[in-house]
């Protein structure tokens, strides 16, 4: 089976735009790109699911989730490594509706920049299968 390396590029979504912001920042001065979106729905509108290397998303959002999110992936054959973030908490609940093999990270905020850059780098080390056309 052959496989190939993920972008190194990230999608932040999360629905506080000075999260956003403090992400790319941190994102872009290690040098990898970084697209902010202020919704689950923003992001999968945007078409960039297909092109993005990982993804950090907020835990709850209005709208979509990002367990909803991430579901949604996996449910579209997305596969995608996710770093969730979450001020709340994440729970049993929470872990038994994603996807283990896909998920890297829970950070519960606030988190460190090198925690998070440890997830970000390990997920952006995960392989997976090119896309093929039908």
């Amino acid at each position: 089976m052959s496989t190939q390396p993920r972008p190194k590029s990230v999608a932040i979504v999360d629905d506080d735009e000075s999260v956003q912001i403090a992400l790319q920042d941190l994102m872009e001065a290690v040098g990898l790109s970084a697209r902010c979106f202020g919704s689950a729905e923003d992001f999968l509108n945007s078409g960039q699911q297909y092109r993005v290397g990982c993804l950090i998303s907020d835990i709850r959002m209005p709208g979509m989730s990002g367990i909803e999110l991430h579901r949604h992936l996996v449910n579209s054959n997305c596969n995608m490594p996710v770093i969730f973030m979450t001020a709340h908490g994440y729970d049993d609940r929470a872990r038994s509706e994603v996807d283990p093999e896909w998920t890297v990270a829970c950070l519960k905020k606030p988190f460190g920049e090198d925690e998070l850059l440890a997830a970000v780098w390990a997920a952006l080390e995960l392989k997976r299968e090119p896309e093929t056309t039908s």
